[in-house]
């Protein structure tokens, strides 16, 4: 669930886009960001959460896009579940065990562009005190100068998987499903 970090995929799109100057930094639209993460709930139901209002930062170099970087991170407790007593057995000593400071990060450490709008974003992950890498697919969805806000914009989408039990968050697998899905969208804005 962690894997709302996976927002840092945004990053990787960004280096597709040749409208950004070499190495401008961008932070995340937190109104506008959002992570959505799903799993299998006993064959029964796919359980949805999302985690929203995340902060982050983009450098992007256009020159050499793979020289880019991204960084995210939010509280554990930001986690949504539109279900109180379901965010509170999230919360408790069965999954995160989680203190009100305790954050989720996502740092990148290498970006490989597939296509004219698309990357690979692996990063390190940090969920539960354990880091583990994870990669993103980005796709880069629109550029160019925000209409309300007049100056550079863009918008990206990614998704990844990863397994609860490699964060040590694994209660009641397989039933429930040791994979979630993470499906993210975010939007960034040129710092400054």
């Amino acid at each position: 669930m962690k894997n709302l970090i996976a927002t840092t995929a945004i990053a990787a799109a960004t280096f597709a886009a040749p409208a950004f100057a070499t190495s401008q930094s961008y932070v995340l639209d937190s109104s506008h960001s959002q992570i959505v993460f799903s799993y299998d709930h006993l064959g029964y139901s796919t359980t949805y959460g999302m985690f929203s209002g995340f902060e982050g930062t983009i450098d992007f170099n256009q020159e050499d896009p793979a020289a880019s970087s991204v960084s995210v991170s939010f509280p554990v407790r930001s986690m949504l579940t539109g279900w109180e007593a379901r965010f509170e057995h999230f919360m408790s000593g069965d999954f995160f065990d989680a203190a009100d400071d305790e954050m989720v990060t996502f740092t990148s450490t290498a970006i490989e562009v597939t296509g004219e709008d698309t990357a690979l974003i692996t990063g390190d992950l940090t969920l539960n005190g354990i880091t583990q890498p994870v990669t993103l697919d980005a796709k880069l969805n629109q550029v160019g100068d925000h209409p309300m806000e007049g100056k550079p914009w863009a918008g990206f989408d990614a998704t990844t998987s990863i397994l609860r039990s490699d964060f040590e968050v694994g209660a009641f697998a397989p039933f429930v499903s040791d994979e979630v899905d993470i499906v993210i969208s975010i939007e960034a804005m040129q710092a400054g």
